[in-house]
């Protein structure tokens, strides 16, 4: 993620503040926001680096002295609920070091006592391999290996997956097969159908392709939770305004607000995080960054949160 010109870590708790907000995700273990957060009363999902999970995987003793250096500091008045072992690693050259991470970080926490931090890991739909319909996919041969073993951790843990999913990406590259009101989630009938189960928006029927993907490696009791969404209001034409951007962010906030469920888990609520508002896709029409900063006033929209 690039991010250019964002407000300052103090700033921004003091929007969260104003506007009810209760959860907030942080990409690393940022000393100047986790500071700010003292005595918030937000909710923390916290990630370690990317390139730390190599050294947290190597033992229990380099995960605690890792944990002692980033974490530990904060967990008596910050909320820290997530332990996220890497951003969108598998799979991928470092993947190998995702399961053994986590199981490093969970030995830390436990031996620490703090029950109420959950480790887990967040992954993109690059980890799927069939994906359509929803009850036929599966996991991509090249993350099989390792999200067989993830899921069965978060399983025994009963800790969620978190994943990060744009519908965006599916509407822009393929718009004549993807249509505007299912990747906005604003169809007022089914869009999808897959068997008895019936779609309305592409966030849910993805959710449930997660959902069917895990069933079928024999983990059925693993919650899912959005870690990333949103939709940019500029960068590539007619795709990105401010309009769509408002309209499905605010549906998005709606659907958390709302615990929603999904087809297939009507039993399961649904939360998750939207990427900052201020999006912008960089590099049209094939972006593969989105990057959140302080917009010109013309690419601006309005969000609702009570």
């Amino acid at each position: 993620m690039i991010r250019d010109n964002l407000p300052s870590p103090a700033a921004v708790v003091q929007l969260y503040q104003r506007y009810n907000i209760g959860k907030m995700r942080l990409f690393d273990p940022n000393a100047a926001a986790l500071a700010v957060l003292r005595g918030s009363g937000i909710e923390v999902t916290l990630g370690s680096t990317n390139q730390d999970l190599q050294s947290i995987a190597s033992s229990v003793d380099a995960a605690k002295t890792w944990f002692d250096t980033y974490v530990q500091p904060f967990m008596s008045d910050v909320k820290i609920t997530y332990l996220s072992a890497g951003n969108e690693v598998v799979p991928g050259d470092l993947a190998q070091y995702v399961l053994p991470a986590m199981r490093n970080l969970q030995s830390v926490v436990t031996g620490y006592g703090y029950s109420g931090l959950q480790i887990t890991t967040v992954v993109a739909t690059s980890v799927l391999g069939t994906s359509y319909p929803p009850s036929s996919s599966t996991f991509s041969d090249a993350a099989r290996a390792y999200m067989v073993g993830i899921i069965k951790f978060l399983s025994s843990s009963g800790s969620p997956l978190m994943i990060n999913f744009y519908p965006y990406f599916a509407y822009a590259s393929d718009p004549i097969n993807v249509r505007l009101d299912y990747a906005q989630s604003t169809a007022i009938g089914s869009v999808v159908q897959d068997g008895s189960l019936s779609y309305l928006n592409l966030l849910e029927a993805v959710v449930d392709t997660f959902y069917w993907a895990m069933e079928r490696e024999g983990v059925t009791d693993v919650d899912l939770v959005v870690s990333e969404s949103g939709w940019p209001s500029a960068g590539n034409g007619d795709f990105t305004t401010p309009a769509l951007a408002q309209t499905y962010n605010q549906n998005l906030v709606k659907r958390f607000q709302a615990n929603a469920r999904t087809p297939k888990h009507p039993d399961r609520s649904l939360g998750g995080f939207i990427l900052p508002c201020s999006m912008r896709i960089r590099n049209p029409p094939a972006p593969s960054k989105i990057s959140g900063y302080s917009i010109p006033p013309e690419h601006r929209f309005t969000m609702y949160f009570n």
